[in-house]
């Protein structure tokens, strides 16, 4: 089960329009990763837990991808982590445990791996831990020498946090768990279900090392399509159909989509996405940012540490900088500079510089 049905809140305004689980990671979705690795560690059957724009999910996936059969358990309104678990217990059945995945995370985690260590203890629970260095992020466990979870405590202040073991926002729960979840209401599994197990001496921690990352803010999004990028995809890759123009530098590791043109002596720096149908005219300096489907950057534009939606439409000179957020089919016009942190809600079109963090409605 994965879960899919956050508003992305902190991601607005791009989140106006699409689902976070949607938003392209080295120019695929972010929930395409986690479906295609999933397929790979033989999962069959995938129950998507979703609310916000729901439809978007059923318009991309429909009812089979990856090999897998696609099953949509739909909720009326928001449930928590733990409340679309129980509404989705039919769904999944009690004939054996299963996986609970947050859908905003990105990893490489061994699923099997951390099922046969969940088999091993005979926990009711366990849960994926990774090493953080901010544990007043997530929720933090503190592990008994058998891997037992002693304390289980959310979101803690970071100098009285039991340890730095952080909820990966993977779990493998059996069947049992339903009876710790009641229907019809908003449930935190992290803070109401979790706690108790622990008490029980019935949940389990399993630590891991590698690729993990949390994408719920506008740094960790661009963190996770770096780290794809490094790990993954390593070159400059270009898409069919792709025209780069003459003295053009487009510089490892980064994503151009198919059928886009880039103008002449431009450069597009390491760490930067391009997509789909994009246009980026001549001269232009792009570096570090994720620019979404069928964008257009005019000549002369420099965009760095910056996410541009869907459709947007960049102008001449214009200077925009780390941090700043675009909404779809917004237009910035020529000469506009926006500084560190400027947020444009999506189709608003911007005429004048803005030189302190804002959000333009």
């Amino acid at each position: 089960m994965i879960l899919a049905g956050g508003f992305g809140t902190r991601l607005r305004p791009l989140s106006c329009t699409r689902p976070k689980l949607l938003f392209p990671v080295a120019n695929r979705p972010l929930l395409d990763w986690t479906l295609e690795r999933l397929a790979k560690s033989g999962v069959e059957e995938v129950v998507l837990a979703v609310n916000y724009m729901a439809e978007a999910f059923v318009k991309r996936y429909g009812n089979f991808t990856y090999g897998m059969k696609i099953t949509y358990s739909k909720e009326a309104k928001p449930l928590g982590t733990g409340g679309p678990i129980k509404k989705a217990e039919k769904l999944i059945g009690r004939s054996e445990p299963f996986l609970v995945l947050n859908g905003d995370i990105l990893t490489d985690m061994d699923y099997s791996k951390l099922l046969e260590k969940h088999e091993e203890k005979n926990a009711t629970a366990t849960i994926a831990l990774c090493r953080v260095k901010d544990p007043s992020r997530y929720g933090i466990a503190e592990l008994s020498e058998d891997n037992r979870i002693k304390k289980f405590v959310e979101k803690p202040n970071r100098r009285k946090a039991p340890s730095n073991l952080a909820n990966a926002g993977v779990y493998v729960l059996e069947p049992e768990l339903f009876d710790y979840i009641l229907s019809g209401r908003p449930v935190s599994i992290e803070r109401e279900v979790f706690p108790k197990l622990a008490d029980e001496g019935k949940l389990y921690g399993h630590s891991f090392d590698g690729l993990w990352i949390d994408i719920g803010k506008p740094a960790d999004y661009l963190k996770a399509n770096c780290l794809l990028l490094d790990t993954v995809v390593k070159q400059a890759q270009l898409g069919k159909d792709v025209i780069v123009g003459k003295e053009t530098k487009i510089e490892p590791p980064s994503v151009v989509g198919e059928e886009t043109t880039i103008g002449e002596a431009t450069k597009i720096g390491s760490h930067t996405v391009v997509g789909d149908h994009s246009v980026v005219g001549k001269r232009v300096h792009v570096e570090n940012s994720i620019l979404f489907v069928g964008t257009k950057v005019s000549d002369f534009a420099s965009i760095k540490g910056a996410v541009i939606g869907e459709g947007t439409v960049i102008g001449r000179r214009v200077k925009i900088e780390h941090g700043c957020l675009i909404g779809d089919h917004a237009m910035i016009e020529d000469d506009v500079t926006l500084m560190r942190g400027v947020s444009v809600c999506p189709f608003r079109t911007v005429t004048e510089s803005v030189l302190t963090p804002k959000c333009l409605m």
